[in-house]
């Protein structure tokens, strides 16, 4: 609270300097400057109270914090300036002013930000949370810039019948923000009250919830549950990605449209196949899908579950299969997939279902394997453009995309998306393409 304070402080007189400043240099005199600043300031921090701008967290995040400055100083000369239009005042203000004690008091806002947070990484360490964790039985954790203590070594229990032993608690528990009991499942509604009465954020130590991957708690009217997934992304993100994904799949499709006939037309007079080859995929929500490529293999040698890795010079390929696939030519066909919304211009590849890791299923490799279908497979990803591609001929190819892939699911951006797809391009001709 004495930081929230103080950094509110700071922020006033960031705004306040840097419109005198303003003021001074252009007009000669600080009156209108004055007006100004004391007009914008409460703006700014009533915004900023509202908006997190004081959360501990970003008292040690100083580029996310300048972030939130600057929205903050523009949403209050905003609103000013829409206030001074209802109430006819605009004719008092200077815009040069307005706008130029914005932009010297954002400078200094963020130059206060940085200084803070340099101060209190030196002084407090990576958090500002103080963290107890009280040793009662339970198992031990590892929990760095927290204080540890054993019960019993330092005479608590969790016992309500005795005054002094609260006492003793209380004083333990006191300016705590985070208080954690690593106790026997048997003890822990003796513990609940106490932590209660502390007034802190108190919670148990549990394996078996780390074991079942728990997210959080949710109380319910009858009940408790234990929320163990969670959407990916957020339905605004969804719908974003979608709509990009129609764009510019539709876009790709009518300017694409001339090549992949001239390869349809290829394939077909090489041997009079079918264009297309069809095989089922894994996508979203493990749901299975056909995906389509152009035909590379020969007929009777196609192999709709993948049994067999397709190799370098591979005996299969026909000759317009070998250019294509070279090329990645062979995985424009994907493109109706990601209209269709089957697919996603960006995601986890999708894989064949009997494809192995050297001699184990891609699912028997690791757990985790299937976390990455929370998202549509993608046409490209985050695992392809760092070169993981090609056969798994070793778990440890696997390995490499699957952490590609989880990673992709943690970190999405609309710009992530972009960046992978004018990544793609470098490697779209690659040594692992056969």
């Amino acid at each position: 609270m004495r930081l929230t304070f103080m950094m509110m402080i700071m922020d006033v007189a960031a705004i306040y300097a840097g419109f005198l400043v303003v003021g001074k240099l252009y007009l000669g005199n600080i009156d209108i400057a004055w007006g100004e600043a004391a007009l914008i300031s409460p703006l700014y921090l009533l915004f900023g109270l509202h908006g997190g701008l004081y959360r501990s967290d970003l008292l040690l995040d100083p580029r996310r914090a300048a972030y939130k400055c600057l929205y903050m100083i523009v949403v209050s000369a905003m609103v000013l300036v829409m206030l001074s239009f209802y109430v006819k005042a605009t004719q008092e203000f200077s815009r040069v002013v307005l706008t130029s004690g914005c932009a010297v008091s954002l400078v200094l806002l963020i130059a206060s930000r940085a200084t803070l947070s340099t101060w209190l990484s030196r002084t407090a360490g990576q958090t500002l949370t103080n963290t107890l964790i009280i040793y009662a039985g339970g198992p031990d954790i590892d929990l760095e810039d927290a204080f540890h203590i054993d019960a019993v070594e330092h005479g608590i229990r969790p016992d309500t019948n005795d005054p002094v032993n609260l006492d003793r608690i209380g004083r333990y528990m006191e300016n705590m923000d985070r208080v954690i009991i690593s106790c026997s499942p048997e003890d822990r509604n003796r513990w609940v009250p106490l932590l209660r009465a502390a007034g802190v954020e108190g919670e148990f130590v549990s394996t078996d919830l780390w074991q079942l991957g728990a997210l959080e708690i949710r109380r319910e009217p009858g009940f408790t549950g234990i929320v163990v997934s969670a959407r990916p992304l957020p339905f605004e993100a969804l719908a974003i990605k979608r709509a990009m994904d129609l764009v510019l799949s539709s876009l790709a499709l009518l300017i694409l449209a001339p090549l992949m006939a001239t390869v349809a037309v290829l394939i077909k007079l090489e041997d009079g196949g079918p264009v297309l080859f069809k095989q089922r995929r894994m996508g979203a929500g493990n749901r299975l899908f056909w995906i389509y490529k152009f035909r590379s293999m020969r007929v009777e040698a196609a192999d709709t579950n993948a049994a067999r890795l397709t190799t370098r010079d591979d005996d299969r390929t026909t000759r317009m299969g070998r250019l294509i696939r070279r090329t990645s030519i062979d995985e424009l066909p994907q493109l109706i997939n990601v209209w269709r919304g089957d697919m996603s211009l960006v995601g986890p590849r999708p894989h064949a279902l009997g494809a192995l890791a050297g001699e184990r299923l891609y699912w028997e490799v690791d757990g985790r394997y299937w976390n990455r279908h929370a998202l549509k497979p993608g046409l490209t990803g985050l695992a392809q453009v760092r070169g993981f591609r090609g056969n798994t001929l070793d778990e440890r190819s696997l390995e490499n995309r699957l952490q590609a892939d989880l990673e992709y699911i943690s970190n999405w951006s609309i710009w992530l998306d972009l960046v992978i797809m004018i990544k793609t391009v470098r490697v779209l001709v690659h040594e692992q393409a056969y």
